[in-house]
C-alpha cells in the first residue's frame, strides 16, 4: 500500500472510531495531496455542511467516508526522494569580543523533516533562524540549499525559503482578500484561486473566522492565518520563530500536530524548523531537537545514537530529600539535585526506569509528576 492510501486509511480509522476532529483534519490533508480541484470543492462543501450541522455526527461520518473513498482513487504524485534541501556547515555568528557568540552549528535538513529548536531566551534561537533564512549573514561557515526549482532572484528565494517571526505584521483589509492576493501574485491559475484559498482556510481551522477582521482575531488565529498565507506559496523550507507563544496548552498541541502533518505532505513535503520554549510538546513531533545554551549547540540525536546512556529522572514530590535518598539507595544514584521545585535524580545506564517507579510506589512516595528525561533535550537545561 502506497503512502497516500495509508494516509487515507488512517483518516477512515479515526472516523470509524468516532474521532471526527482528528479524522476530518486527516481527510483534508489527503484531499490537499490530490491537487484535484474537483476533490477540493467537495471537501470545501463538506466543511461548510459540517459547520452548519454540528450535531449530525453520524451523517457527517458517512459523508466523510464516501469522500475518502473518492480521494483514495486519485493518483497522487510522490517525490522520488526527500533529499537534503538545507546544509549548514560550521555556522557561527559573533557580535564582537566579549559579546554573544553563536555556534558552530552544523545540520542537514530534508523535506518532510521537523527540527525543534529549544533553549532559554537570549541563547541564539532567533539568530540561528535568521541566518538560515538568509536575513543576516554568518560570521563563518557556509549554507547550501537544494531547491526543486531554480532560484533566479531574491523573490524566488523568498517563495521557497520562508521565515515567520514571532511578531507578525498586521493585515489590512479582508483576510480572504489577502489570501487571494497571495495566489494571484504568485501566478496561480485564476479559476483555482478561490478553491485553493478556501481549502487552506478549511485545513487550518479558520472556516468560522474567515470573515473577521485582523483586529477581531486572537493571537493563535492570527498565527494560523499567517501560516495559511505562507503555505499557499508552497514553500520548501519553513522557519517558525516561537509559533506557540501566547497559545493555551490545547492550542499548542493542535497546531504542532497540524505542522507535522503539513510537513509530511505526500506530494509537497516541507522542511520545517520551529523554535519554542515548550520543550516536551516540541519533542513529540520533532525528528530531531537542537538545544542552544549560550550559543553552544547540542542535539538529542547525539545521545540517542549511543548504545548506553545514564538514566536521568525528574520528580515533583512532597517527599523530602532524605526520603528519596533512602528509596534510591539500592540503585546507587550518582547525583540528586533540587531546584526549589523539582528533583533530578541521576543513575548509571544499567538502572531501569520502571524499577525506580516500582520502588517509589512501594515506599508510598506521593508523586505529582515523574519523567524519564535521559533522551530528552531537557537534560541540558537541568545540567
Amino acid at each position: 500500500m502506497n503512502l497516500h492510501k495509508q494516509r487515507v486509511q488512517q483518516a477512515v480509522h479515526f472516523l470509524k472510531n468516532n474521532d471526527t476532529f482528528l479524522g476530518f483534519r486527516k481527510l483534508l490533508d489527503c484531499a490537499i495531496d490530490t491537487q484535484n480541484m474537483h476533490i477540493y470543492n467537495q471537501a470545501i462543501a463538506l466543511t461548510d455542511w459540517k459547520e452548519q450541522n454540528p450535531n449530525q455526527n453520524d451523517t457527517f461520518i458517512n459523508k466523510a467516508t464516501e469522500l475518502l473513498a473518492k480521494i483514495e482513487e486519485c493518483n497522487v504524485v510522490t517525490p522520488q526522494s526527500n533529499s537534503v534541501i538545507l546544509t549548514a556547515n560550521e555556522i557561527t555568528k559573533s557580535y564582537g569580543s566579549g559579546k554573544f557568540s553563536l555556534g558552530p552549528v552544523s545540520l542537514n535538513l530534508t523535506k518532510g523533516q521537523v527540527f525543534g529548536l529549544v533553549g532559554e531566551n537570549g541563547n541564539g534561537k532567533t539568530t540561528l533562524l535568521r541566518i538560515l533564512a538568509k536575513e543576516i549573514a554568518p560570521t563563518k561557515g557556509s549554507l547550501q540549499y537544494q531547491f526543486n526549482t531554480k532560484i533566479n532572484n531574491n523573490y524566488d528565494l523568498r517563495t521557497k525559503l520562508i521565515y515567520i517571526p514571532q511578531r507578525t505584521d498586521k493585515w489590512y483589509g479582508s483576510l480572504l482578500d489577502n489570501l487571494r492576493f497571495v495566489l494571484a501574485n504568485y501566478g496561480e491559475k485564476p479559476d483555482e484561486i478561490e478553491t485553493r484559498v478556501l481549502m487552506m482556510v478549511a485545513r487550518l481551522g479558520l472556516w468560522n473566522y474567515k470573515h473577521l477582521k485582523w483586529s477581531e482575531l486572537s493571537s493563535g488565529y492570527k498565527m494560523r492565518f499567517e501560516l495559511a498565507r505562507t503555505l499557499l506559496r508552497k514553500p520548501e523550507i519553513l522557519l517558525l520563530d516561537e509559533p506557540l507563544a501566547n497559545l493555551d496548552v490545547l492550542a499548542q498541541q493542535i497546531i504542532l500536530e497540524d505542522l507535522k502533518a503539513i510537513a509530511n505532505s505526500v506530494n509537497n513535503p516541507i522542511a520545517l524548523i520551529l523554535s519554542s520554549q515548550q520543550l516536551f510538546e516540541v519533542e513529540k513531533i520533532s525528528d530531531e531537537v537542537i538545544f542552544l545554551k549560550n550559543g553552544t549547540y547540542h542535539s538529542n540525536a547525539n545521545i540517542e545514537n549511543t548504545e548506553k546512556k545514564p538514566l536521568i529522572i525528574e520528580i515533583d514530590t512532597t517527599a523530602n530529600r532524605n526520603e528519596l535518598e533512602k528509596v534510591f539507595e539500592p540503585f546507587k544514584p550518582t547525583k540528586l539535585t533540587f531546584n526549589g521545585g523539582i528533583y533530578t535524580a541521576y543513575f548509571n545506564a544499567e538502572t531501569n526506569f520502571s524499577n525506580v517507579i516500582t520502588a517509589l510506589g512501594s515506599a508510598k512516595i506521593q508523586i505529582t509528576y515523574i519523567r524519564d528525561i535521559s533522551a530528552s533535550t531537557r537534560r541540558f537545561f537541568v545540567n
